[in-house]
């Protein structure tokens, strides 16, 4: 621009109506920018540029979201817990002379740790890679300790359940009947770990109630199985390991989402939400069914099979709670920036 286009009228072919202006515009017209010691903008001004929104780098997810089959891992996780509350359920049949409630808990902690290990070694695609896992001993490691209480629990399982069945080697029964009761609690909680082990926010943030969650699942799947399974004098274990189970897992779960705040929303909205529910009714049914119908063959065992259910639900919806925490980038970069400014203040 030159002094010739510098008029009385201003300059020459200027258009305000294109022109930028920064900071904010106060509401005489004028340009003000000025902010207060507060970090605020005088008094009569306006901003002029929106408040940021958060926006992923052109919609990718932040996180890799896992890449596990939901029948392979959420079934390994449901397994597991099953096998080895069963050993406890079982172990104590044995102590108290229930002979059925002792013998249908081990055959159930053998065939569900035996399905456990089979489905971690098809998610892993070949056997030889679970064998890979325990050339070495991580304690720090959820995976190689778990792979370790395994390849450890499975065979005394079987061994206990194979005298409970023949009724030979009696002895032997009873020390294989004790050490995978010894094993059972954590086989049916590292899974727990193993999950929050993870960035998978949903996982992850319910690290401190997340065990608990597990092991009052298993429970309630071992107590429900023993109520299918054994015969009405036999069951009074099995009732009480249930509404332990129920209780621990509806308790915990409540703490652990209200504890986590927003990357507790999977667990009660999508898929992983709509499996939550159904466990929460069928648990709460399944317990009311056990308790009034104890003197009823056929309402004992429809209650176990809707605890049994109750129980794989749980773990379905913790699995779809995670992998759709993971694929949404606000349950990722939303909590961090908290954290930040909460530390900042």
């Amino acid at each position: 621009m030159s002094e010739s286009d510098v008029t009385r009228n201003g300059v020459r072919g200027a258009r305000p109506e294109r022109e930028a202006t920064t900071g904010a515009v106060r509401d005489d017209g004028r340009q003000g920018g000025r902010r207060r010691r507060d970090g605020r903008r005088g008094r009569g001004e306006r901003a002029m540029v929106p408040d940021a929104e958060f926006r992923s780098y052109y919609g990718r997810p932040v996180l890799n979201p896992p890449v596990w089959q939901s029948r392979d891992i959420a079934g390994y996780l449901f397994l597991g817990g099953l096998a080895g509350a069963s050993s406890l359920l079982g172990a104590g049949a044995h102590a108290t002379g229930r002979a059925e409630l002792a013998r249908s808990s081990k055959l159930a902690a053998l065939g569900a740790g035996a399905l456990s290990l089979a489905a971690l070694v098809h998610d892993l695609g070949r056997p030889l890679r679970f064998l890979h896992m325990l050339r070495v001993f991580k304690v720090t490691s959820p995976m190689s300790v778990g792979s370790w209480l395994l390849a450890g629990y499975v065979p005394l399982a079987g061994v206990a359940a194979a005298t409970a069945v023949t009724g030979r080697l009696p002895r032997v029964g009873t020390a294989a009947t004790a050490g995978a009761a010894a094993l059972g609690p954590a086989v049916a909680s590292y899974t727990a770990a193993l999950v929050s082990d993870t960035a998978v926010p949903a996982w992850h943030d319910g690290h401190r109630e997340m065990p608990y969650v597990f092991v009052g699942s298993a429970a309630t799947a071992a107590g429900g199985l023993g109520l299918v399974a054994a015969p009405l004098p036999e069951q009074a274990p099995a009732r009480a390991l249930a509404a332990l189970g129920v209780g621990t897992e509806l308790v915990a779960f409540e703490l652990m989402q209200r504890r986590m705040g927003m990357t507790a929303e999977p667990y009660s909205s999508g898929t992983g939400g709509r499996y939550v529910r159904v466990a929460t009714l069928l648990g709460v049914a399944g317990l009311a069914g056990a308790l009034l119908g104890r003197r009823n063959r056929a309402a004992s065992a429809v209650s176990g099979a809707a605890l049994l259910a109750a129980s794989a639900a749980t773990r379905w919806g913790i699995f779809h709670g995670g992998v759709e925490s993971a694929t949404d980038p606000r349950y990722t970069v939303v909590p961090q920036r908290e954290r930040l400014s909460t530390g900042a203040r």
